[in-house]
C-alpha cells in the first residue's frame, strides 16, 4: 500500500511495526469483545438478583 511504502522510505518504521502493530490492535479487539460479553453476562445476573430480591422483600412485607 502507497502509505505503507512511504512510512517504509522515510525510515520512520518498517512493515514488521505496522505487523506487529495490527496483531496488537486484532488481540485487543478480541479481548474488549470477550470484555463486553462478560460484561453483559454480569448485568444480566445483576438484575436477576435485584428482580429476585424485590420479589423476597414484596413477599416478606404481605406477610407482615
Amino acid at each position: 500500500m502507497l502509505g505503507e511504502a512511504a512510512w517504509t522510505d522515510s525510515g520512520l518504521g518498517a512493515a514488521a511495526d505496522i505487523d506487529q502493530l495490527r496483531q496488537h490492535i486484532t488481540k485487543l479487539d478480541q479481548e474488549l469483545v470477550t470484555t463486553r460479553g462478560q460484561l453483559e453476562d454480569r448485568t444480566e445476573e445483576l438484575e436477576a438478583a435485584r428482580s429476585a430480591s424485590r420479589e423476597l422483600t414484596l413477599a416478606l412485607n404481605q406477610r407482615a
